[in-house]
């Protein structure tokens, strides 16, 4: 009997650290003083793991020491929450008294929970906690059967899967081989839906096209089956695949929310889409809160956030997203540590134009004050953050010829993809991290180098000279004017892309 050291990962945001565990053992001068103690962790989180472990070692004829325990867990600061530690405990105490050896253990981390009968059980984030393993040198990952698949999407790793703590102790000891875990492939993604789909008019895919190649923030606003719901389910279809680090950032994601346990293991490669209900709390949508996982915002990160009958919502919910969505992470503060969660996403909000919401051929009951405290439920601060307005009706009426040149979403992907090259490689110019025109501040739009000539910029200076437009507003008709000309490949915008910018902030025409 000695001391004895073990390896598990702790999360924190999408960033894991390496945790060491040590069991230590001393002969009590009598049973009042034979006790657990456990450093490093919190008091709720560190008594939990001694009964799941206590249960786990006795179910499994593996009979808990008698004599005193003392368990570190460091870095203390790490803030470590959840169960995925249990394993790591489990083994250290088992091999501080002798009842299995270390050798097996030397690269390798512990990454699962135990139930009271020994088994091994699944935890949220398996993909990020192996991938943080491999970026620290770790070679073996040692995770519960239903983490395995997931596990295995890190390449470089060898991951092994014993269903119980007698499994993993009969590995320890030579008696059985473990075979390592191989990524499994699952069923075939479910393709994006197209614009083929929808027999939408091409002035509302010019929105999507514009919304997607700026990353701009849209508003839909149209009675019942206008199509809303399926235009903002098609904006993913268009935007670019993501990047490798991308992937692995989104896939994070939604392995610590518990998205890959028991489905279609797949590494996420395009954009994403989160579509919350108008009941969801505000922890729920921004993240944090008991289950500590991120929300539906972060979910949403490099794809669409979309939030349907937004008046509908509580208020105070939607106004959480102000901060995340000027900065693009989401901030979640406890006693201990701060959660980073990435969440850089186009946000699209839907409404009916009145409470009444009638149905097609149906006539409205509102009168224009009801419309307008409707519509007003929304903070304004909300709104203006919200660069693209556009009113969908339930016709879907559409030429011929238009219909068969924008018949998938090929050729649309194809120009956001060219647009934002475009965009990405002239703020580049800057020194600046800018890569959207959506991250581009006013003051540089504005800036001697990139301010457009005055006559390209006539309508908007009148319409902030007669207060129709905030000074955010008009930095965003520059931005929305930098994209349509983005889309065009040309130079710069021109007057015609500043008022086509300035009736699409509006939503209406401005002649």
């Amino acid at each position: 009997m000695g001391d004895s050291r073990t390896t598990t990962i702790g999360m924190l945001g999408t960033a894991g650290t390496v945790l060491t565990v040590e069991a230590s053992f001393a002969a009590p001068a009598s049973d009042h003083d034979r006790q657990v103690r456990v450093s490093g962790l919190a008091d709720n989180i560190a008594n939990q793991i001694q009964v799941r472990v206590r249960a786990a070692m006795a179910n499994s004829a593996l009979h808990f020491p008698h004599q005193s325990v003392t368990i570190t867990i460091s870095p203390a600061a790490h803030g470590l929450t959840g169960s995925a530690a249990d394993l790591a405990v489990a083994v250290a105490i088992m091999s501080a008294t002798g009842m299995v050896p270390a050798g097996r253990l030397t690269n390798a981390v512990l990454l699962a929970e135990l139930g009271l009968d020994g088994s091994l059980r699944v935890v949220p984030g398996a993909f990020p906690a192996v991938t943080a393993a491999r970026k620290a040198g770790f070679g073996t990952a040692i995770v519960a059967p239903d983490n395995a698949a997931e596990a295995a999407l890190v390449a470089g790793m060898t991951v092994l899967a014993p269903s119980n703590l007698s499994g993993l102790a009969a590995w320890l000891h030579g008696q059985t081989e473990l075979e390592p875990a191989r990524r499994n492939p699952g069923t075939p993604a479910h393709p994006l839906p197209d614009f083929a789909d929808l027999h939408a008019r091409p002035r509302e895919r010019r929105v999507l096209e514009v919304a997607a190649a700026g990353g701009h923030h849209l508003f839909l606003v149209g009675p019942p089956a206008a199509a809303k719901t399926a235009l903002a389910e098609r904006l993913p279809s268009i935007l670019p695949p993501l990047s490798e680090a991308e992937t692995v950032e989104v896939t994070a994601l939604h392995s610590l929310r518990g998205r890959l346990i028991g489905g279609s293991t797949e590494l996420i490669g395009h954009a994403p889409f989160e579509a919350p209900h108008h009941s969801m709390t505000a922890q729920a949508l921004i993240g944090g809160g008991h289950s500590g996982g991120p929300g539906s915002l972060a979910l949403a990160h490099r794809g669409v956030l979309f939030i349907d009958e937004a008046p509908e919502w509580r208020r105070h919910v939607l106004d959480t997203l102000l901060r995340p969505l000027e900065r693009g992470e989401v901030l979640v503060r406890n006693a201990n540590s701060t959660v980073r969660w990435p969440a850089r996403c186009l946000l699209v909000l839907a409404s009916t134009p009145c409470p009444c919401a009638p149905s097609p051929g149906t006539e409205c009951r509102c009168s224009a004050g009801e419309r307008r405290r409707y519509l007003g439920r929304l903070a304004r601060p909300l709104l203006d953050r919200i660069d693209l307005h556009c009113e969908v009706d339930a016709s879907s009426g559409v030429a011929q010829a238009d219909w068969l040149e924008l018949q998938s979403a090929r050729s649309a992907a194809a120009r956001v993809r060219r647009a934002r090259e475009i965009a990405a490689a002239r703020w580049r110019l800057t020194g600046e991290s800018w890569r959207l025109n959506s991250d581009v501040p006013g003051q540089a739009l504005r800036s001697a180098r990139w301010r457009l000539p005055a006559k390209a910029t006539k309508t908007a200076d009148g319409l902030l000279r007669w207060e129709r437009i905030t000074v955010r507003g008009y930095d965003r008709i520059l931005s929305i004017a930098w994209t349509l000309a983005d889309l065009r490949a040309q130079a710069q915008p021109t007057s015609d892309d500043v008022d086509a910018a300035v009736e699409l902030r509006l939503g209406y025409p401005i002649h």
